[in-house]
Protein backbone atom coordinates (compact mmCIF):
# COMPACT_ATOMS: atom_id res chain seq x y z
CA UNK A 1 0.00 0.00 0.00
CA UNK A 2 2.59 2.61 0.65
CA UNK A 3 4.15 2.06 -3.14
CA UNK A 4 0.58 3.24 -4.59
CA UNK A 5 0.12 5.83 -1.52
CA UNK A 6 3.81 7.03 -2.84
CA UNK A 7 2.87 6.93 -6.39
CA UNK A 8 -0.18 8.37 -5.47
CA UNK A 9 1.40 11.60 -3.76
CA UNK A 10 3.99 12.04 -6.96
CA UNK A 11 0.98 12.15 -9.45
CA UNK A 12 -0.89 14.52 -7.46
CA UNK A 13 2.00 16.85 -7.11
CA UNK A 14 3.28 16.35 -10.51
CA UNK A 15 -0.79 17.07 -11.83
CA UNK A 16 -0.83 20.29 -9.78
CA UNK A 17 2.25 21.13 -10.73
CA UNK A 18 0.34 21.89 -13.92
CA UNK A 19 -2.93 22.98 -12.82
CA UNK A 20 -0.91 26.13 -10.96
CA UNK A 21 1.24 26.80 -13.78
CA UNK A 22 -1.28 26.39 -16.54
CA UNK A 23 -3.64 29.48 -15.77
CA UNK A 24 -0.27 31.72 -14.92
CA UNK A 25 0.33 30.82 -18.59
CA UNK A 26 -3.18 32.09 -19.68
CA UNK A 27 -2.43 35.61 -17.46
CA UNK A 28 0.51 36.28 -19.63
CA UNK A 29 -1.40 35.35 -23.03
CA UNK A 30 -4.60 37.90 -21.91
CA UNK A 31 -1.88 40.45 -21.49
CA UNK A 32 -0.24 39.78 -24.83
CA UNK A 33 -0.72 42.76 -27.00
CA UNK A 34 -2.75 42.10 -30.68
CA UNK A 35 0.91 43.07 -32.46
CA UNK A 36 2.83 40.29 -30.41
CA UNK A 37 2.49 37.50 -32.63
CA UNK A 38 5.05 35.08 -31.69
CA UNK A 39 5.20 35.68 -28.01
CA UNK A 40 1.54 34.45 -28.34
CA UNK A 41 2.03 31.85 -30.29
CA UNK A 42 5.34 31.11 -27.92
CA UNK A 43 3.32 30.85 -25.16
CA UNK A 44 0.04 29.09 -26.80
CA UNK A 45 2.77 26.30 -27.72
CA UNK A 46 3.56 26.05 -23.87
CA UNK A 47 -0.25 26.10 -22.44
CA UNK A 48 -0.74 22.86 -25.21
CA UNK A 49 2.17 20.82 -24.11
CA UNK A 50 1.77 21.65 -20.54
CA UNK A 51 -2.32 20.50 -21.16
CA UNK A 52 -1.22 17.33 -22.57
CA UNK A 53 1.52 16.89 -20.06
CA UNK A 54 -0.80 17.33 -17.07
CA UNK A 55 -3.40 15.34 -18.94
CA UNK A 56 -1.00 12.66 -18.44
CA UNK A 57 -0.24 13.21 -14.91
CA UNK A 58 -3.75 13.19 -13.80
CA UNK A 59 -4.61 9.81 -15.18
CA UNK A 60 -2.28 7.74 -12.63
CA UNK A 61 -2.93 10.42 -9.86
CA UNK A 62 -6.59 9.81 -10.35
CA UNK A 63 -6.16 5.59 -10.95
CA UNK A 64 -3.77 5.49 -7.84
CA UNK A 65 -6.31 7.33 -5.72
CA UNK A 66 -9.09 4.84 -6.83
CA UNK A 67 -6.55 1.99 -5.72
CA UNK A 68 -6.66 3.43 -2.38
CA UNK A 69 -9.88 4.55 -1.91
CA UNK A 70 -11.18 1.20 -3.43
CA UNK A 71 -8.34 -1.56 -3.00
CA UNK A 72 -7.45 -0.68 0.42
CA UNK A 73 -10.69 0.69 1.64
CA UNK A 74 -9.05 4.27 2.90
CA UNK A 75 -12.20 6.51 3.18
CA UNK A 76 -14.39 3.33 3.81
CA UNK A 77 -16.54 2.98 6.68
CA UNK A 78 -17.67 4.74 9.97
CA UNK A 79 -16.36 8.28 10.23
CA UNK A 80 -15.73 8.50 6.75
CA UNK A 81 -17.15 11.80 5.77
CA UNK A 82 -14.08 13.77 5.22
CA UNK A 83 -13.41 11.21 2.20
CA UNK A 84 -17.30 12.23 -0.08
CA UNK A 85 -16.03 15.92 0.62
CA UNK A 86 -12.90 15.08 -1.09
CA UNK A 87 -14.18 12.91 -4.12
CA UNK A 88 -16.06 15.90 -4.62
CA UNK A 89 -13.15 18.51 -4.58
CA UNK A 90 -11.71 15.67 -6.66
CA UNK A 91 -14.40 16.08 -8.79
CA UNK A 92 -14.24 20.42 -8.85
CA UNK A 93 -10.65 19.61 -9.82
CA UNK A 94 -10.79 17.59 -12.67
CA UNK A 95 -14.05 19.88 -14.06
CA UNK A 96 -11.32 22.66 -13.63
CA UNK A 97 -8.70 20.55 -15.91
CA UNK A 98 -11.36 20.11 -18.27
CA UNK A 99 -11.99 23.95 -18.60
CA UNK A 100 -8.77 24.61 -18.66
CA UNK A 101 -8.42 22.67 -21.64
CA UNK A 102 -11.95 24.83 -23.10
CA UNK A 103 -10.15 28.08 -22.20
CA UNK A 104 -6.79 26.97 -24.12
CA UNK A 105 -8.99 26.24 -27.39
CA UNK A 106 -10.51 30.03 -27.23
CA UNK A 107 -7.24 31.06 -26.84
CA UNK A 108 -6.29 29.55 -29.83
CA UNK A 109 -9.16 30.80 -31.69
CA UNK A 110 -8.96 34.45 -29.97
CA UNK A 111 -12.25 34.06 -28.71
CA UNK A 112 -10.79 34.53 -25.11
CA UNK A 113 -12.21 38.04 -23.50
CA UNK A 114 -11.25 37.82 -20.35
CA UNK A 115 -8.46 40.07 -18.67
CA UNK A 116 -5.71 39.41 -17.04
CA UNK A 117 -7.19 39.96 -13.57
CA UNK A 118 -9.91 37.23 -14.02
CA UNK A 119 -7.30 34.81 -14.54
CA UNK A 120 -5.11 35.94 -11.71
CA UNK A 121 -8.27 34.99 -9.49
CA UNK A 122 -9.48 31.67 -11.78
CA UNK A 123 -4.99 30.76 -11.08
CA UNK A 124 -6.08 30.56 -7.36
CA UNK A 125 -8.68 28.08 -7.01
CA UNK A 126 -6.38 24.94 -7.43
CA UNK A 127 -4.63 26.28 -4.43
CA UNK A 128 -7.77 26.56 -2.19
CA UNK A 129 -8.85 23.09 -3.50
CA UNK A 130 -5.29 21.51 -2.57
CA UNK A 131 -5.16 22.90 1.11
CA UNK A 132 -9.26 21.67 1.47
CA UNK A 133 -8.29 18.15 0.62
CA UNK A 134 -4.56 18.26 2.53
CA UNK A 135 -6.65 19.56 5.45
CA UNK A 136 -9.47 16.61 5.22
CA UNK A 137 -6.95 13.74 4.55
CA UNK A 138 -4.53 14.78 7.41
CA UNK A 139 -7.19 15.73 9.76
CA UNK A 140 -10.45 13.73 9.13
CA UNK A 141 -12.65 16.08 10.90
CA UNK A 142 -15.53 13.69 10.41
Amino acid sequence: MLWVKSLHIVFITSWFAGLFYLPRIFVNLAMVPPESVAERARLLLMSRKLYRFMTLLAWPAVIFGLWLWLGYGIGLGPGSGWMHVKLAIVVLLIAYHLYCGRLLARFERQQELRGHVWFRWFNEAPVLMLLAVVLLVVLKPF
